[in-house]
């Protein structure tokens, strides 16, 4: 399989105890549950074989050779967590397939002593997405090829498409709800990005929803990432177990992230 290109950006996870109504974990649990972690160092991690989600992911593409190297790449430098995104589009294509090779993955993952937070929704990058052969990589362009999930299609036949989010996302909860190779559950990375803005708000509150309807023993999450959708920003404070950040800057402006 051809190899591309890939740049592996590091994304600083703060885990900070939050609770605010019954429904969320308690301040207490959430320490429990970060009391006997160490600090958790990692990357966004998709294989180099793969452009995005879905080529990561789809039966003819999953790579778990690639996947086994490059964790053993990222546990020989002292990474314990990995962020990995999923796709509902290829949980739709092949649910029972789909489940089976998160299961690989996690069991490679966990082989090199590596934890993973995994990621649902997603509003960056490229606003359409198909099944099959994925784009090739144009060379300089960063996430030339990553798709968002659900993409505009959530705005053009939501109708049609939320009730098979809401079976995509409870699918996979309750198929490792339990699992002690997941740390965290991210249920939107940067929800309003690529202009999406409050359009988003519908959905990030539907998907927490559904994950408190099946109440996984790990906790749910959505990155803070901007103070320009306060809406959503409130929201994600108000109703994550825990806290995540997403800042790519340096130490001073991550200071003055968490304070904020």
């Amino acid at each position: 399989m051809k190899r591309y290109s890939q740049i592996f950006i590091v994304c600083f996870l703060a885990i900070l105890p939050f609770n605010t109504q019954a429904q969320q974990w308690s301040k207490s649990k959430a320490r429990d549950w970060y009391a006997g972690k160490d600090w958790p160092v990692g990357c966004n991690f998709i294989p180099s074989t793969a452009i995005n989600q879905l080529e990561m992911w789809q039966a003819e593409s999953f790579d778990s050779v690639t996947i086994d190297r490059e964790l053993g790449y990222a546990e020989s430098i002292g990474f314990n967590t990995v962020r990995v995104f999923l796709h509902h589009l290829a949980w739709q294509e092949d649910a029972v397939g789909f489940k089976k090779r998160v299961d690989e993955y996690l069991t490679i993952a966990n082989k090199h002593h590596i934890y993973t937070v995994f990621v649902f929704f997603d509003d960056c990058w490229n606003a359409t997405y198909h099944t099959g052969k994925q784009p090739e990589p144009k060379i300089g362009v960063h996430n030339s090829g990553w798709v968002r999930d659900p993409g505009k299609l959530i705005y053009e036949e939501q109708d049609t498409l939320y009730p098979i989010l809401e079976s995509y996302v409870k699918d996979v909860l309750n198929t490792f709800k339990n699992d002690p190779r997941i740390l965290m559950w991210d249920l939107y990375n940067e929800p309003g990005n690529s202009a999406n803005g409050r359009r988003t708000l519908p959905l990030l509150k539907m998907v927490f929803k559904w994950a408190r309807e099946v109440n996984p023993s790990q906790p749910v999450t959505a990155g803070v990432w901007t103070k320009a959708l306060p809406a959503l920003r409130s929201f994600q404070l108000k109703h994550s177990d825990v806290i995540t950040y997403h800042n790519y800057f340096k130490a001073p402006m991550h200071a003055s992230a968490i304070k904020a």
